[in-house]
């Protein structure tokens, strides 16, 4: 049984806590003073303006997550969450950019690189080179471990060529780097033993990528397809230099990426409950603000329980991967919670808007359709769902 998360000292204390102090407050002003105000470029023209990608460069927020001798800041899990929990109360789109860098590219170092691919790639994300993760497939989504994207061994060299098609890839319209996850074995015993992951850099001859996808909502973020024709890669590409591998790299930096999803969907109600509670003071009917009348108290009220139930679950599941606690469940635990309130929030803000929130020029709208991502990237509710039951039934047999 897992003890309560106050009961022991966390293994990685990460940046000294006054200095993350006074580095998040600063965040804080950044995103409310520079990039709330720019919200309107970033949707007129669907991307980030490169002068906000540089200043976020500066600011080291492409190395939170790298080690401090590579370059980067070093923040622990519960430091990193609340950076992207900040961050999210702007577009998402600004979290975007950066969140694969610091959640499950630099995660999948930590837990499977080699000291020679450290050295290598840590310094270079950490510096702003932008990374992406490739294990979505056309035909494969939630059934990740069947992926059909080979790896064979190159017959000229020592190296690999890979052949296959990724797809939703964050970031991979401008990604300097992909961690692609492909079939090293067509039939390796144990299951996903036949995964292993290639650190493939995106400018490697035989990479193509599709035009980036239309999506509902989250503008200024990208996904496209990223398509590998005979794409050669070195020997030491091999993530760990150990095949068969990949695919648990890729489930345990998809708990670091359910933490980050969660954090943002939790910074994203907040920032769509704090503008329902504006507008309920300003907007008037029946001579008194909508915000007396019981009913959108009730909204308001209901919405406020449910961040503070999100923000408990995220200090806990972070102190709980800092003391080095196998956090599977409740990382997933945690990612359906979140993203499931977030959007029982934005639908309350709708309604609270009225009329005004179906329009597009209220924010309200923007919030409904942003947020409905939450609930299926890093795995959908529902696969999650089956993935904590599975664990509670295993639990409980063994210990029957």
């Amino acid at each position: 049984m897992n003890a309560p998360a106050n009961l022991s000292a966390p293994i990685n204390p990460g940046m000294d806590a006054d200095t993350f102090e006074q580095f998040a407050e600063q965040l804080t002003r950044y995103v409310r003073e520079r990039l709330i105000p720019a919200e309107a470029q970033v949707i007129a023209e669907d991307r980030v303006p490169e002068e906000i990608v540089n200043e976020m460069r500066e600011m080291g927020l492409f190395g939170l997550s790298v080690p401090e001798e590579f370059g980067g800041a070093g923040l622990n899990m519960t430091q990193y969450a609340r950076v992207v929990n900040i961050m999210a109360y702007a577009a998402p789109a600004y979290r975007s950019i950066f969140s694969i860098n610091v959640g499950m590219f630099a995660s999948a170092l930590k837990n499977g690189a080699t000291q020679a691919q450290k050295e290598e790639w840590y310094p270079r994300i950490a510096e702003g080179r932008i990374a992406c993760f490739g294990l979505t497939e056309p035909g494969s989504g939630s059934d990740s471990a069947g992926l059909a994207t080979s790896a064979v061994p190159d017959p000229d060299g020592n190296g690999w060529i890979l052949n296959g098609t990724k797809r939703y890839i964050t970031n991979a319209p401008y990604a300097d780097v992909a961690l692609i996850m492909a079939r090293t074995n067509k039939e390796a015993l144990p299951k996903n033993a036949h995964v292993s992951a290639f650190l493939v850099p995106m400018d490697s001859p035989g990479i193509s990528r599709g035009s980036p996808d239309k999506k509902m909502g989250q503008a200024g973020s990208h996904i496209c397809d990223i398509m590998l024709d005979d794409v050669r890669v070195p020997g030491d590409a091999l993530l760990g230099g150990e095949t068969g591998k990949g695919f648990v790299f890729a489930m345990k930096s998809l708990d670091n990426g359910r933490i980050s999803v969660g954090a943002a969907a939790t910074g994203y109600a907040r920032r769509a409950l704090d503008s329902a509670l504006r507008y309920a003071n300003e907007r008037k009917a029946f001579g008194e603000p909508i915000a007396n009348f019981q009913l959108i108290q009730q909204m308001l009220a209901d919405s406020e329980i449910e961040i503070y139930a999100a923000e408990s679950m995220m200090a806990d599941v972070t102190a709980r991967a800092d003391r080095g606690e196998n956090i599977l469940v409740k990382a997933a635990a945690f990612k359906v919670f979140a993203s499931e309130m977030c959007g029982r929030v934005v639908d309350r803000v709708v309604q609270v808007y009225g009329g005004a929130g179906y329009l597009a020029e209220y924010d309200a709208e923007r919030f409904f359709r942003d947020a409905r991502i939450y609930r299926i990237y890093e795995g959908t509710t529902q696969i999650l769902q089956l993935q904590i039951a599975k664990h509670m039934l295993r639990e409980w047999r063994e210990n029957v």
